[in-house]
Formats: C-alpha cells, sequence, structure tokens
C-alpha cells in the first residue's frame, strides 16, 4: 500500500535535508544487515490485486472513494485513478493450506467489493489494461485526492523539465502519441506477488525472480490492446515503463529490470536507490527505527521486481520480494495459480546447487522479458546455458520444478497440483488472458464494450481463462 503524504509542494531544502536522512537511513539497513538483525523463518506469501470500476456500458466510472467509504476496509485502498483499487491479501504462511486460503480471502473481498460497487450501479474488472478505457479518462480530474499522487505528478514533470510523456508502442499496430501528465499509469493494472526472504538467500531469490519474469509474463499476459490497437500481448509492461519515463538513461529508469544480477543480497537495491535515483518525494518524517524516508523513496521506484522493507507490530524489520510483472485477472483463480508457479518457480530456482544466474547472462534475462511480454505464449526466449526454447515449452519444463519448490515450502501435492493444473490447462491450449481476447476479436470484430462484457461474464463464472470459450 503507497504512503500518504501531507503537501505536494518542496523546497529545495526539503531535498537536501531528505536526501541527507535517505543516506543515514541507508548505512543504518546495511549495519541491520552485518549485524543479523533480520530473522529467518517460513516462507510467508502475499498479493496486491489493483482492479478497474466500470459502470454499465463497461466503462470506467470514478467511484473509488466512494466505494472506500462504503465498505470501510483497510484492505481495500485507493488507486491513481478514481477508476481503480487495490485488494490486499493478510500474508499467508506458505504451506498446507496457504494458497487455499489466499483465494478464498481474495474471494470474499472481491464479492464484498461487487456488492458494494453494485448498489452505486457500478461493477469490478481486473484486467491488465481495460478495452473500453479512452485517452479522456486519463485526465487529472480522474486523479484519486491524495496528495502523494498530485505531488508525483509534479515531481515527475519537474525531472522531464516540463516535456510531454511520449507513448511509442510498435505491435500489430502501431501507437503513438503524446501525454501530459502520469495519469496513464492508472491504465497498467496488475497482480503484485510478494514472498518474505530470508536474509542469507535473499540474493539467490532476487536473481531468481529476474529470470523467472520472462516465463511469468508469458503465461500471465492479458493485456493486447490500448485505445483499440492491437499491441504487445502484455501492453502493461511498456506502458507503464513510458508513462513515467524521465531520461534515456538505462541506470535511472523508474520501472526497470535493472542492468544485473545482484552479487550478494537484496540490499544492494537499496544501496543504488540512494546513489543513483533522483528523490522525487522528500516528504520529511519522524526519525523513528522503521527508516521512512528509505521506504518512501523506495516507493517511487518501480522495478518490475522490487525489494520491499517491511515491519512487524514488535518493529523487527523483514525483507520481501515484490514481482510485478503479472497483470490484473482474468480471474481469482488464475491470479492464485500465477502466485504458486511463482512461489514454486522461484524457491526451487533459488536453491539450486548451481546459481541459474551462472547459467544465463543478464542480457538473455533482459530480452526474454520483453520479448515475452510482446509475444506472450508465442515467444521464443534463450534458457540456461544457451538453450533456444519456446516459452510454452519453458513454462511446461519449469512446472515440476514449480511443484518441488511448493513442497518444500511444505504446500501440501494434492493443492500444489491443483494450482499448477491451471497452469497446466493454459499451456496446453495456448489461453491465456492476452490470447482469449484476441480470439474474442477475431471473431466478433473490434467491439470493445462487447469484449469487456464477454470478459466479464466470463471472469465472473469461476472458471479459469483456459476454459473460457470464444
Amino acid at each position: 500500500m503507497g504512503q500518504e503524504i501531507t503537501d505536494s509542494h518542496f523546497s529545495p531544502e526539503d531535498f537536501q535535508e531528505f536526501s541527507r536522512r535517505l543516506e543515514c537511513e541507508t548505512r543504518l539497513l546495511m549495519e541491520w544487515f552485518a549485524d543479523g538483525v533480520f530473522p529467518t523463518g517460513e516462507a510467508v506469501g502475499g498479493f496486491e490485486l489493483e482492479a478497474w470500476l466500470v459502470d454499465d456500458n463497461a466503462r470506467p466510472t470514478a467511484l473509488n472513494n466512494e466505494l472506500i467509504k462504503r465498505l470501510d476496509d483497510p484492505l481495500v485502498v485507493p488507486e491513481l485513478a478514481r477508476f481503480n483499487l487495490e485488494l490486499n491479501g493478510e500474508p499467508q504462511l506458505l504451506r498446507a493450506g496457504g494458497l487455499s486460503r489466499m483465494a478464498d480471502e481474495l474471494t470474499q473481498t472481491w464479492r464484498r467489493c461487487q456488492q458494494a460497487a453494485g448498489e452505486m450501479d457500478g461493477r469490478l474488472a481486473m484486467i491488465g489494461i481495460l478495452p473500453t478505457v479512452r485517452r479522456s479518462d486519463f485526465s487529472l480530474a480522474n486523479m484519486s485526492s491524495m496528495q502523494r499522487y498530485q505531488a508525483l505528478d509534479e515531481q515527475l514533470a519537474r525531472l522531464r523539465q516540463g516535456d510531454s510523456v511520449q507513448i511509442d508502442i510498435t505491435g500489430q499496430d502501431h501507437l503513438r502519441f503524446i501525454h501530459s501528465d502520469v495519469m496513464l499509469e492508472a491504465a497498467t493494472t496488475s497482480f503484485q506477488i510478494h514472498l518474505k526472504l530470508d536474509p542469507a538467500s535473499s540474493g539467490r531469490f532476487y536473481n531468481a525472480s529476474k529470470i523467472l519474469a520472462a516465463p511469468m509474463v508469458a503465461i500471465s499476459a492479458n493485456s493486447p490492446s490500448l485505445f483499440g490497437s492491437r499491441l504487445w500481448d502484455e501492453t502493461r509492461i511498456p506502458l507503464f515503463e513510458q508513462s513515467v519515463s524521465v531520461g534515456d538513461s538505462l541506470e535511472t529508469k523508474r520501472v526497470t529490470m535493472g542492468t544485473r544480477y545482484i552479487s550478494d543480497s537484496i540490499i544492494e537495491c537499496f544501496q543504488v536507490n540512494n546513489d543513483r535515483y533522483p528523490v522525487l518525494l522528500p516528504r520529511l518524517m519522524d526519525e523513528g527505527g522503521q527508516l521512512p524516508h528509505l521506504c518512501l523513496h523506495n516507493g517511487t521506484i518501480w522495478r518490475w521486481n522490487r525489494p520491499l522493507l517491511g515491519f512487524n507490530e514488535a518493529g523487527v524489520p523483514h525483507l520481501r520480494l515484490e514481482h510485478r510483472v503479472v497483470p490484473a485477472g482474468p480471474s481469482i483463480i488464475d491470479s492464485i495459480a500465477n502466485a504458486a508457479f511463482f512461489f514454486g518457480t522461484v524457491t526451487a530456482l533459488g536453491k539450486m546447487v548451481v546459481p541459474p544466474e551462472q547459467r544465463l547472462p543478464f542480457e538473455y534475462v533482459q530480452s526474454n522479458f520483453y520479448r515475452s511480454a510482446e509475444k506472450g505464449l508465442r515467444a521464443d526466449v534463450v534458457w540456461l546455458d544457451g538453450k533456444a526454447v519456446s516459452a510454452v515449452d519453458l513454462c511446461r519444463e519449469l512446472l515440476p520444478l514449480a511443484e518441488q519448490g511448493l513442497e518444500a515450502l511444505g504446500v501440501e501435492h494434492q493443492e500444489a497440483d491443483h494450482w499448477l493444473g491451471i497452469i497446466h490447462g493454459r499451456l496446453a491450449n495456448g489461453q491465456n488472458g492476452a490470447s482469449w481476447q484476441r480470439a474474442w476479436v477475431e471473431r466478433h470484430g473490434n467491439d470493445s464494450q462487447g469484449l469487456t462484457e464477454a470478459y466479464l461474464e466470463r471472469q465472473e463464472s469461476g472458471r479459469p481463462v483456459h476454459e473460457w470459450s470464444v
């Protein structure tokens, strides 16, 4: 969940003092890690689901503030646009029943949100990019009423030196236009997967999550178009990167896969944050033991695999990994299956005797990721030891690893088999959310409302996407 701030206007002195505090907190974090302050323990997983609010015409409707007040649920919070929501889950121990508890909790939260939305003549949609959304929807009038969003827009514009946002995406069609503010980020809704890390293995798991990004985006792609243009299978990836771009430097891209593996621990990312990334939101806070300036700064750098620092009620810190490559939807069962595949495979890769990062140069991690975002399950990628393979065959190869990883975590075989069976079904017929949307348009024509209505009908059926008809 994002941190709110109290003001959107900052002075040069605010930036200077924030930077000083950020440097101090970064040094303190390094000391904590060296001194063994971070505990070890059982694996814990979680999620954040970003969703759309739509009206009777399947168009975005700006109701999030009213719905959140009606729900009064701390796990349901605003997103950047007033037609988006974020649904959070309580952390779950990744052992027997953990994945099913995630699914049950998300189902209950989703039903409460749907009921509340229905009382206001609205409904919810979980989809990477809503087919019916228009450029005119991304106006500042539709920005959620939180100071941090206004401040974020102002500060990104400052770093761009007043230049417009340039969007240029080529797929089957070519979409190119300019936009004046941060609101296009609201078009890119995701299902973010969280995993608590042991400090000693955090580097291995972080590198494994980068390696896994390509197959994850291939199996889960659900954003094949924008404003009626047929683009990447996961158009959300280039759109998010371009919507908050502040320059061409790979070293300081705010949304990035990164430029290399980390060498030791995930803590290295926080040092990079301090050294390379200009401060966006220099809100000065009470300096306590929970490193507030470090956490706020980290929240303005949207790595596709992002390190997070959290604290329990006793103030004990922990490290988490946030895997951000997966889009929202197509259904709750698909979302939890994606999480199961990630938890199991990242665990197996992170515990391999020979680290996979020694067998796959990082340039292939980058190219695999963007190729998979563009082509989805039709992508060709490079795997360990230079092996050329299709995305479908790679995911099939990873399924036994995912099962091994889940069983190592303590997930029972029957439960692991259930959730991984959803992934197997997608691979068997080659149908994820993106390919279903493309197939529907090919059969019925480029009718964005009809596509969205058909999608929502199937989403609410409770069936996974590989069983959807067109």
